[in-house]
């Protein structure tokens, strides 16, 4: 009987606890059942989603310690704040060619994507992670949700800044196509 039939079936071993070597095998079973013929890293994944998982922990408890509440209500300006520099400060962490160092060990470039983006090739969990600017918006949004709890006025002001420079980014876009139709029109 393999580890996952063992542990479907309740099968646990000695004092109804899943031994080490036991878990590990059905995580492995897991794994390569999920991932038939691609690659798919669950046990990176899972570390992860660990690392996520205490990160919000952390700040939960460092909030509880400074006496910090969470909010009754998010007002609709936090909020498009929050959306506007989390849009931005994902793109810039995924895509930006200055940050680029951060992604290098995790990454493998391929070029251009758009204007003043890369396109890189994640290497590993971790490397989807950081190239993927819908991945990271999670972990971004997340850590501003706690900054409005432990740092309110900070927290807003690097959500100004970010939200202004997302729509200087829309400003520069729509300027280079004006340029581009006025060219064209010539």
């Amino acid at each position: 009987m393999d580890a996952l039939t063992r542990a479907r079936d309740g099968d646990y071993g000695p004092g109804g606890r899943v031994a080490p070597a036991l878990m590990t095998e059905i995580l492995e079973k897991t794994e390569q059942a999920y991932q038939g013929e691609h690659n798919r890293p669950l046990g990176g994944y899972l570390r992860i989603l660990g690392v996520y998982g205490g990160t919000v922990a952390v700040a939960a408890a460092t909030a509880a310690l400074a006496g910090r509440r969470v909010p009754d209500h998010v007002g609709v300006l936090d909020l498009l704040l929050m959306a506007a520099c989390t849009h931005k400060a994902s793109r810039l962490l995924a895509k930006d060619p200055v940050t680029s160092p951060i992604r290098a060990p995790f990454t493998e470039y391929e070029g251009q994507s758009g204007p003043s983006e890369l396109q890189e090739k994640p290497r590993g969990p971790v490397g989807e992670l950081l190239a993927c600017p819908f991945c990271l918006a999670q972990w971004i949004a997340t850590g501003y949700a706690a900054g409005l709890v432990l740092a309110p006025r900070f927290t807003r002001l690097a959500g100004a800044t970010m939200t202004a420079v997302a729509i200087s980014d829309w400003l520069q876009l729509g300027y280079a196509k004006l340029m581009k139709s006025a060219d064209e029109a010539k």
